[in-house]
């Protein structure tokens, strides 16, 4: 394509250095649209005829379908899958094919070409996560009223139920499409147009291609339109993030499968066994979830490093843009198809919830409330229930058998009535909090939204 500035072919070393169409061949679709609306632009301009301009047409058509189909023989030497399919299109249509590129680069082209691409994308991943959401509110539905710990650093914290903890996670996935929607919004400008960096003399209507594309606008500034990918950057940090999600649900899982909790059961599709303990049960979904998540937040910082010292316009290191992208997104995909197969499956063992959330322990802040309701200074009730928990340390007794009124005159013996997960739960009414009834109300609201 440069041939008449050289006099020597390029190496072959560097051709496997310089090649991307091992990759960036999944662009294909994308670079054929991008192509036939800038061919639509060039006869609109009388650039082309009518005849010319089907001729076109009808032969990108025609190399979308081969290579959909598995029949179109990619090359190395041609470097990417923009040269791929213009130098094929010429050889079936002839020199008609080589006034393709009028008025534009393949600085344009992939920048086009990236963004449609991450727009696709963006819809796919977006439907997953609502798949995974609908997954995770129907077992919080089936799991509404099922008592269990919550925890702070680990440690048994105060009662909720099953049913609030999984729709904790449903926010979070809701977060990460909101935060995906925003991503779609802020990439959908077409910067077709903008040349190698500044624009060119043949000027094409750059609206009118946008709108074929589904663009919403224009870029307005050639220069930042070719250096731009913030929006990879800002689709692989949402990734990420949904990743990072995906793993702390994980790790929950992983907690809850073990024998120290027994808190749930996933099915043997979902698991996988030892090849030497033969008891052995293991969450390997969980346990590859939490670890592919390295690999989002990797591909975020390759881009990020390899953006950070470029200076404007195009250079050869955005080529390396593609490989992250693409690894993320077949990543994110699978992990929240396989999760939500897998949690679709998965049973609570509500007994043993039960149990762990039954310690009186749990009802401490309670028992501190409980004071204050009678005129006690927060403070001052902190400190009272926390001498009443280091007797019950010392002594062995839980804390709902102690005699509180012989450890301060500020207690009364009603007060032991805070001692049940039911009234405890109960209370909690505010609106986020975990009774049962407002648990409830939250699932039919999700139901209605999804």
């Amino acid at each position: 394509m440069w041939k008449g500035r050289f006099s020597q072919d390029t190496s072959s070393l560097v051709q496997q250095f310089g090649e991307s169409i091992s990759y960036d061949w999944r662009l294909y679709p994308h670079d054929i649209a991008g192509s036939i609306a800038h061919a639509r632009a060039q006869l609109k301009a009388g650039l082309l005829t009518e005849e010319e301009f089907s001729s076109i047409e009808k032969g990108l058509l025609e190399i979308e379908a081969d290579i959909r189909e598995g029949r179109f023989e990619f090359k190395t030497s041609l470097e990417d899958i923009h040269m791929n399919i213009e130098s094929e299109l010429t050889k079936r249509i002839g020199s008609t094919g080589g006034k393709l590129h009028t008025a534009r680069s393949r600085n344009d082209q992939v920048a086009t070409d990236t963004r449609l691409y991450c727009r696709t994308q963006i819809d796919e991943i977006s439907t997953a996560i609502h798949g995974l959401q609908k997954t995770l509110v129907a077992k919080a539905e089936q799991y509404a009223a099922s008592v269990m710990p919550g925890y702070t650093h680990l440690q048994r914290g105060q009662p909720v139920t099953v049913g609030h903890h999984l729709l904790a996670y449903v926010e979070m996935l809701q977060r990460d499409k909101g935060r995906l929607s925003d991503c779609r919004r802020r990439l959908n400008v077409s910067p077709l147009g903008s040349g190698a960096l500044a624009g060119s003399t043949i000027n094409l209507d750059r609206e009118a291609i946008a709108v074929e594309l589904g663009f919403d606008a224009v870029t307005r500034n050639s220069m930042d339109a070719i250096a731009d990918r913030d929006y990879i950057a800002e689709l692989l940090f949402v990734i990420s993030m949904s990743g990072v999600h995906l793993s702390r649900l994980s790790e929950d899982l992983i907690l809850w499968c073990s024998s120290e909790f027994g808190f749930v059961a996933l099915s043997d599709a979902h698991t996988t066994g030892s090849s030497l303990m033969p008891q052995k049960k293991n969450p390997d979904v969980c346990e590859l979830t939490r670890g592919k998540t390295g690999r989002l937040v990797g591909n975020l910082m390759n881009l990020l490093v390899a953006m950070k010292g470029l200076p404007l316009t195009y250079n050869r290191d955005l080529q390396e843009d593609k490989p992250p992208l693409f690894d993320s997104v077949d990543t994110i995909l699978l992990v929240l198809a396989v999760n939500s197969e897998m949690i679709a499956a998965m049973k609570m063992r509500e007994d043993r919830c039960l149990a762990a959330a039954s310690d009186p322990m749990l009802l401490a802040t309670d028992l501190a409330d409980a004071l204050v309701k009678s005129g006690i200074p927060f403070r001052t009730a902190h400190e009272l229930v926390g001498k009443a928990v280091a007797e019950s340390v010392k002594s062995g007794l839980p804390l709902d058998s102690l005699d509180l009124t012989a450890i301060d005159s500020a207690y009364t013996d009603t007060m032991k009535s805070v001692f049940s997960l039911e009234t405890a739960l109960a209370a909690r009414t505010n609106p986020g909090a975990p009774s049962v009834a407002n648990v409830k109300r939250e699932i039919e609201s999700w139901k209605a939204c999804l």
